[in-house]
Parts: structure tokens; C-alpha cells; sequence
């Protein structure tokens, strides 16, 4: 960087900021205009937001790879029956279409005495997040399910599927609690965010309300090991307490060099350690 650029970008303080963040900010302008570069940027990002949406959810390849770890799946399809149902019917991408309910049903009467947990897998409004972060946020959190010993069922895959179809899945299943990786949303800085909603005591017809969810899992966003850690701590104080949703509130303690220091802090960060 030359003198003139630096005394530029000394003088404009969001120059500084913009380097923190992927938030557009501090564009510039060409007379009343965004700048040729920025306006490109942002169409670039809508694309990016838009193929996500309409990516189809290569559930085979996923099996294969499960596979290789020695995971079994099972293919569901929600009762939306192709991607324009879905983003037009939110409602059919909560339900299961009759096929998969009984297939569903026979898998049941096949293993009687229900499980744990079932872990489900659905498209979302982010097929891109699926492919990108199932298998290495699976990899974190199957290590500390079978440290518990908790019980799993095959991993549900589901296409065309909203955060709601976990609530029938698990019903029928006779699991005692779910979590569903889904695609969420994109952003245009996030086209490939995962969510992770978790339900104790699943059934038809519940409310966001009973559900916690774990956002913006991939790698600018939370790591894998923080939201298995997250995670975690929600199903055994579910079990504990046997509630999930806005009763149910992520304290999880995470570990970190300050506090290994001083491991009995409960202070606000923010004010500094409690005072005697």
C-alpha cells in the first residue's frame, strides 16, 4: 500500500471496519450510483443466495458417505411434491407424503422400543449447507453421542423438508428426542448456513416454542465443535428436565485460557470478575 492509499484509509474509519466484517459497508459511490465492483459483488451474492434455494439435495451421494462410516439412512420424502410445491406450500414441507409415513411405520414395527434420539437430514432452503457441513458436524457430534450411550435411529434423510417434519418423524419413530440439520435461509454473505433444531419429546403439531435451534453453523460462522458442544448440553438437560424450547436455555459452559485461570468466575465478561 502506498502513502496515499494509507492516509485514505486513515481518514475513513469504515475502510478499517470493513475488514471485520462481510456486512456491506462502506461501498463508496460513482456519483449517485454504487461503484461497477460493488453492484457486481452484490448480483454475484444474489446468484450465489438463488442457486442455493433451487439446488437439488443430492441425498444419494450423502448416503454413499454415511455409508462409508458405517451409518445407515432412510429416504423420506415430505408431502411437497417438487421444489416449486415447496417454497409455494410451507405447510407440505412439514408432513411427510403417505409413502414415507409408512415406510416409516415399518421401520418402527421392525425395531420396537423406540430410541433416543433420531437424527434427521432435510434440504431446506440450503441444499448447499447440507452437502457442505452434515458429515463434519455429524463426525464431532456422533463421538459424543456414544460417550452418553444414547440410543440412534438410521439418518433420516428427507427431501423437501422444513424444520417441522422432525415433529412426525419422531412420533412415529417413538424417539425421545430429535434434531434436524436443515439449510437454512441464505443470506448474501451466507448462502451455505445449517441450522440444527432440536425437539425433546417430538410429536405432531408443536410450536416453534417447544424447539431450540443452533444457528449459522458452517466454517465463517460456528464451528462444528462449538455447536455439537451446544447441542450436547441441550439434550442432557432435556433428558434432565425433560422439556425442550423457550423453557430450555443455553447456558453451556465453554472452556477457554481465561477461564481456565479462574474456572470458578461466573462474572459478566463485560464488567470484569465479581468483586468479593
Amino acid at each position: 500500500m502506498n502513502d496515499m492509499a494509507k492516509e485514505i484509509d486513515n481518514d475513513n474509519p469504515w475502510l478499517q471496519l470493513r475488514r471485520l466484517t462481510p456486512a456491506r459497508i462502506a461501498l463508496g459511490r460513482t456519483g449517485t450510483s454504487l461503484p461497477t465492483s460493488a453492484q457486481l459483488d452484490f448480483q454475484f451474492a444474489h446468484a450465489q443466495a438463488r442457486d442455493a434455494v433451487h439446488l437439488p439435495f443430492d441425498h444419494a451421494g450423502l448416503s454413499t458417505q454415511l455409508a462409508e462410516r458405517g451409518r445407515e439412512t432412510l429416504l423420506l420424502h415430505s408431502a411437497a411434491d417438487d421444489r416449486h410445491s415447496y417454497l409455494q406450500r410451507p405447510d407440505l414441507g412439514r408432513k411427510l407424503n403417505a409413502a414415507s409415513a409408512q415406510l416409516l411405520k415399518e421401520h418402527a414395527a421392525a425395531h420396537p422400543g423406540g430410541v433416543d434420539l433420531a437424527i434427521i437430514v432435510a434440504d431446506g432452503l440450503s441444499a448447499l449447507a447440507v452437502h457442505r457441513h452434515t458429515l463434519p458436524f455429524l463426525t464431532r457430534l456422533e463421538e459424543q453421542i456414544q460417550a452418553e450411550g444414547w440410543s440412534t435411529s438410521p439418518v433420516i434423510l428427507v427431501e423437501q423438508g422444513r424444520v417441522a417434519v422432525a415433529d412426525e418423524i419422531g412420533e412415529l419413530l417413538g424417539a425421545k428426542m430429535t434434531v434436524i440439520l436443515i439449510g437454512e435461509r441464505p443470506g448474501l454473505s451466507s448462502p451455505d448456513s445449517l441450522g440444527l433444531y432440536f425437539t425433546y419429546n417430538p410429536k405432531v403439531g408443536l410450536t416453534d416454542a417447544y424447539r431450540n435451534c443452533i444457528s449459522n453453523v458452517r466454517l465463517e460462522g460456528m464451528s462444528y465443535g462449538m455447536a455439537a458442544h451446544k447441542l450436547l448440553y441441550l439434550m442432557k438437560e432435556a433428558c434432565r428436565r425433560q422439556l425442550s424450547g423457550v423453557n430450555l436455555k443455553d447456558e453451556a459452559q465453554v472452556q477457554t485460557l481465561e477461564s481456565e485461570s479462574d474456572v470458578h468466575s461466573n462474572g459478566n465478561f463485560l464488567l470484569g470478575p465479581p468483586q468479593d
